[in-house]
């Protein structure tokens, strides 16, 4: 199974912020819309991600407070990213290696979405179930040996 497969059973949606928008505009749009990522983009390209964990750090260190805080300041710059032919194995080892829940996957330098460690394991269990089926399809009609 490769990015593109998980991103097409993911479908397209991908939600974005600017880098002069507030911590809490972001969470306020994170809380609302369910997701635990947005996309920092600037003048058309990605320039960062914003997940729960610098959502987190920042309040942290703001001791609470700080939710006024432009994303460009709280943003992960230029995240690790995964491409569309990257296979499912690769994409989770790298997620686990740089204990990234989010992934954006650019082609080209274009933005196609962002995956994140769920999605993921949709996919895989999906993938898993359909093989599963096929299996067991294949033994209940497992032809019968003729007498030699």
């Amino acid at each position: 199974m490769q990015v593109k497969e998980i991103l097409r059973v993911k479908g397209g949606a991908l939600y974005t912020a600017t880098p002069g928008q507030s911590l809490a505009s972001a969470i306020a749009t994170m809380a609302d819309l369910d997701v635990g990522s947005l996309v920092v983009m600037d003048e058309g390209r990605m320039v960062g991600i914003v997940t729960f964990r610098e959502v987190l750090k920042a309040l942290k260190a703001a001791g609470g407070q700080g939710t006024d805080l432009p994303l460009g300041e709280v943003m992960v710059a230029n995240p690790v990213t995964a491409y569309p032919d990257m296979e499912a194995n690769d994409l989770r080892r790298l997620m686990i290696e740089k204990h990234s829940r989010y992934l954006p996957v650019v082609d080209n330098g274009q933005l196609l979405g962002v995956i994140s460690f769920l999605d993921v394991a949709k996919a895989v269990l999906e993938e898993q179930s359909l093989e599963n089926a096929l299996l067991k399809n294949y033994i209940k009609n497992w032809p019968e040996e003729t007498a030699a």
